[in-house]
């Protein structure tokens, strides 16, 4: 089931975000999220902030925020899409995003943005198979674990 995050959702969320965090090259922060944060974030993000859920376990979450300040990016919004393990290749992705498109329309979303590690090739073609179109490489952006990283920016225009 997909539906807006809530505060109880924090524990699960934490869980996936921080594991990517602490052990990939996904993100390219090392900061982790706390719960508190988290729940912060949902009310500030509402209704753009998804979990999907299945038997009260958070399988995975969706979210955008500001792309960049200004009156002039109003209508643009970058995502955020993460899944635990058990979560992959089952559709939960798909769902989690289409979701999210819809809460970004009825706030008048006009573009969501994605910036995607060079690491991560699965979510590239993730991104691509849903319609979003690879604008541009940002090369050795990134740094963590003494690593360069690009970063590939993807867009889609609802």
């Amino acid at each position: 089931m997909i539906r807006p995050a809530e505060p109880r959702d924090a524990p699960g969320i934490a869980a996936i975000w921080n594991h990517i965090i602490r052990d990939t090259t996904i993100t390219f922060t090392t900061e982790e999220k706390t719960e508190a944060g988290l729940v912060a974030m949902m009310a500030e993000r509402a209704p753009g902030f998804l979990v999907a859920e299945e038997a009260g376990e958070v399988l995975g979450f969706a979210t955008y925020g500001t792309f960049r300040n200004g009156p002039g990016y109003a209508h643009a919004r970058e995502l955020t899409i993460q899944l635990g393990p058990g979560a992959r290749g089952r559709g939960v992705g798909r769902a989690l995003m289409n979701a999210l498109e819809d809460a970004a329309r009825s706030e008048g979303v006009h573009v969501l943005m994605a910036g995607i590690s060079g690491a991560n090739p699965g979510s590239v073609a993730f991104h691509a198979r849903l319609g979003f179109e690879t604008c541009g490489t940002i090369r050795e952006v990134g740094h963590k674990w003494g690593n360069w990283l690009d970063l590939v920016l993807m867009q889609k225009i609802l």
